[in-house]
């Protein structure tokens, strides 16, 4: 950020597209005040955050994820293991051009999506510290720490919305949803990480996994629902086994002193696209 701070850019960003913004406490419309916070008509503000993030957060929030797990992330998304499931949701998103990532994480798959499109990505995720390496690294995209139980955004404001791997709020998601717009949700499939699965649990119940309720409630959910599944394997760096097992739940269950050793890993999803 040459000319600009990373503030500042932020404010930039945020003023250019203030309309998908609403207040979380009052749902006015919000305004960008001296580049340094967003404010309603009832005068609630949100300060900018120096690194360029906006936290709209109305309640404290703990989070379980920490900053190595999120590193973590960052590094096995940009090894390319997600490209594959990235390129397939490119293009079941088509031309969307307003695009909210929901449980963003660290940011890396809504910039790595937007990267190939026209338009403005913003991810939200409860965790700061996500938000943080978010803004950090990808400063094109507008990053939020916010809650969608009291979500920041107007109604019809976007034309796609990602749930990768992430919980969900589909009575929101309609509200958000511009007509014509879609939910796009990712969910494990059996074969999800098998190998790993295999060494953690090898012999109990969690050897295996189901996502038919997950997908079941989806379909309940919106009008007019198509499922894919996109499998397919990929190598895995022996140095990226660390990194794997620090980002999935399915590692911190893991007991002091377990080997594990992966040559390769299944990616095994449905992807499940929603519109209302």
């Amino acid at each position: 950020m040459s000319a600009l701070s990373k503030r500042a850019a932020g404010a930039v960003l945020m003023n250019n597209n203030i309309k998908l913004f609403a207040c979380p406490i009052c749902k006015e419309s919000m305004r960008v005040h001296e580049q340094g916070r967003l404010e309603c008509s009832m005068h609630h503000s949100f300060d900018i955050a120096k690194q360029g993030y906006i936290n709209m957060l109305t309640h404290s929030a703990a989070s379980k994820y920490s900053k190595d797990l999120f590193e973590s992330r960052k590094a096995i998304i940009d090894s390319g293991m997600y490209d594959v499931l990235e390129g397939k949701i490119i293009e079941l998103m088509a031309a969307a051009k307003t695009v909210l990532d929901t449980g963003c994480g660290e940011g890396s798959h809504l910039a790595r999506i937007m990267a190939h499109r026209e338009g403005i990505g913003i991810g939200i995720d409860i965790a700061k510290e996500g938000i943080l390496a978010a803004a950090r690294h990808y400063p094109e995209q507008i990053w939020c720490v916010g809650d969608l139980a009291k979500s920041p955004f107007a109604k019809t404001s976007f034309e796609a919305i990602l749930n990768i791997l992430s919980p969900a709020n589909y009575e929101e998601f309609k509200r958000l949803l511009v007509p014509g717009g879609c939910v796009i949700k990712v969910v494990p499939q059996s074969g999800y990480l098998q190998e790993l699965r295999a060494q953690l649990y090898a012999d109990s119940a969690k050897e295996t996994y189901s996502n038919e309720q997950t997908v079941e409630r989806f379909r309940e959910s919106f009008a007019e629902v198509m499922v894919e599944r996109v499998t397919y394997k990929v190598p895995l760096a022996s140095e990226l086994v660390p990194a794997l097992l620090e980002m999935t739940p399915m590692g911190w269950h893991k007991t002091e002193g377990t080997s594990i050793t992966l040559r390769e890993i299944t990616i095994d999803v449905d992807v499940l696209v929603g519109k209302v």
